[in-house]
């Protein structure tokens, strides 16, 4: 009885042959991408070195070479710039609807004391037309009024920003969340000063290697 298994007639010869040929084509294009993948995070390994050595030395000593060879692996495909540039767009755009808050604000505080010495000087007008004397009481009630006007004011511009600073760290934890998900080393969330100071460090590196030459060709 013939065996399937050790057959060698012309259909597994022609098999064979086709799947050689399919692998011949195959192999080598994979391990071409592979070198080019491999040259591509020399090249990345090597800037990020670069750039480290420009930084603050008490920066330096927290961007170990693992923690940029790592950050090179996860720059290979072009993802990550992607998610920082929409990162960056939505930051900018919160940005400027804060300022803009503050702007109106500011210009709210302005004209209202444009309208309150408009007012202060009609009622002095008014007053002395009608006989009063005491021109200094005058001054001095107009000049207490305009002082508490003008520390409302103080006490609502640190309000607005107080709150501008809170949305801002918000805004900074739900970057540090996006870029912990898509496996971006070094990204977590923390408010520790020197932990965020680090992860800008790495942003401008990122930022710096977004029009990078090494990505200005497909692998």
């Amino acid at each position: 009885m013939n065996n399937y298994l050790t057959h060698t007639g012309p259909l597994s010869r022609a098999g064979t042959s086709a799947s050689s040929v399919g692998l011949s084509n195959v192999l080598p294009d994979d391990l071409a991408k592979k070198e080019r993948l491999q040259q591509r995070h020399y090249a990345l390994f090597s800037e990020l070195q670069q750039m480290a050595k420009d930084v603050p030395l008490n920066c330096q000593q927290r961007l170990p070479y693992e923690l940029l060879s790592s950050l090179a692996n996860s720059l290979l495909d072009g993802t990550v710039f992607d998610i920082v540039r929409g990162l960056k767009d939505i930051q900018m755009m919160e940005e400027q609807g804060l300022m803009e808050t503050r702007r109106n604000v500011v210009k709210s505080q302005a004209d209202t004391k444009i309208e309150l010495m408009r007012r202060q000087k009609e009622q002095k007008e008014a007053l002395l037309s009608s006989g009063a004397q005491n021109v200094d009481f005058i001054n001095m009630a107009q000049d207490r009024e305009f002082k508490a006007l003008d520390q409302m004011h103080k006490e609502e511009l640190v309000r607005v920003d107080m709150k501008i600073i809170t949305q801002l760290d918000q805004l900074v934890s739900e970057q540090q969340v996006v870029l912990e998900k898509a496996g971006v080393p070094g990204f977590f969330v923390t408010n520790s000063p020197m932990e965020i100071s680090i992860q800008m460090q790495l942003l401008k590196f990122i930022a710096r290697l977004a029009d990078s030459a090494l990505f200005t060709s497909p692998l």
